[in-house]
């Protein structure tokens, strides 16, 4: 017996939704002394995927992958140059001034406060800007400035703020005027450990009780176990993997390295499942699956070797993405 959907519960299973999405640039290119030839740089090759509204989503992959070309064609500051795009049902390219209704961005590169003006001051324009009812904008400025610790940086000009502060300025502006979408570009840069820790419970929150939408880039692999049940790869424009987190680890055959500080120098720890990468008198590291748990490891060193000190280095995205392809070109 086949099921039917309704209208609304369709368009929740399509919040998000990209088919055969390309973007291509035009870039000139030295060709001599004096001629320049010009070549079509492909940033985005033809991606097609689908997030239902309320899901929180990683898209990572290495620089130039073409990530944050896909969030500005998402928010219509890019138009597409082939494919088919729509977020909430709108064309981000052609109802531009429609979706910022109902979208927020966080790019971390970039800000999207005013610099020379108090924090508090940015917030009071985007009051105005995004036409926010009064009760509404101080019950969501209340929240953020509590849960992302704002309270203190509220009268600091923005060009005085670190980049660890300003992030977390820019995660609640975003918020202001609730938005149904939430993109994150690297949104954890520049952050002590504390302060990444605050943006996670923060944003696991957001997507629980609200059911914001997120979609999330990051060269932190952590940001994305801690964060999402689905992780997208894109490399060369391209997506590469659609999935859990810890299948991506299955896929491209990635270790984590378990960095071991002994009381004395000893003969390379010789356990199974692991490998010696280097030892460097009492310091030694030993690689691992990176979709293993690293505490039968831990417990067995703790137990049998002299141990001081010990930590878990995570792989990063593009040895895994490195990874994958290899695994690729061998089958």
């Amino acid at each position: 017996m086949a099921v039917s959907w309704s209208e609304s519960d369709d368009a929740d299973a399509r919040f998000i939704e990209l088919d055969g999405l390309e973007k291509v640039f035009d870039v000139r290119r030295r060709a001599g002394l004096l001629r320049r030839e010009k070549h079509q740089v492909r940033a985005v090759d033809g991606i097609s995927f689908r997030v239902p509204r309320g899901e929180m989503v990683g898209y990572i992959g290495p620089n130039g992958a073409g990530k944050s070309t896909t969030i500005k064609m998402l928010t219509g500051i890019l138009t597409p140059s082939g494919g088919r795009l729509r977020v909430a049902g709108i064309d981000p390219s052609r109802e531009r001034t429609r979706l910022a209704q109902r979208i927020g961005v966080v790019f971390g590169q970039r800000t999207t406060l005013w610099w020379d003006l108090p924090l508090i001051d940015s917030y009071r324009l985007m009051h105005r800007m995004y036409r926010v009812p009064d009760a509404r904008f101080r019950a969501n400025l209340d929240r953020c400035v509590e849960l992302l610790d704002l309270a203190e940086l509220l009268d600091v000009p923005v060009r005085q703020l670190s980049l660890g502060q300003r992030m977390r300025g820019d995660i609640a502006a975003a918020l202001l005027h609730d938005p149904e979408v939430l993109y994150l570009d690297e949104p954890t840069i520049g952050l002590d450990v504390i302060s990444k820790a605050k943006v996670r419970e923060f944003l696991r929150d957001l997507n629980a009780e609200r059911g914001t939408t997120v979609l999330l880039t990051t060269h932190d692999l952590t940001d994305i176990e801690q964060l999402c049940r689905r992780v997208m790869v894109i490399d060369h424009g391209r997506l590469l993997y659609d999935g859990a987190p810890a299948g991506l680890h299955e896929v491209g055959r990635s270790e984590r390295t378990l960095v071991v500080d002994l009381e004395r120098e000893l003969p390379p720890i010789g356990l199974p499942g692991t490998r010696v990468v280097r030892v460097e008198g009492p310091r030694q590291w030993l690689a691992f699956p990176a979709a293993e748990s690293a505490a039968p490891l831990v417990a067995r060193i703790a137990a049998d070797f002299p141990l001081v000190d010990l930590s878990v280095r995570e792989p990063d995205i593009e040895t895994v993405i490195a990874t994958m392809y290899a695994g690729r070109s061998t089958v």
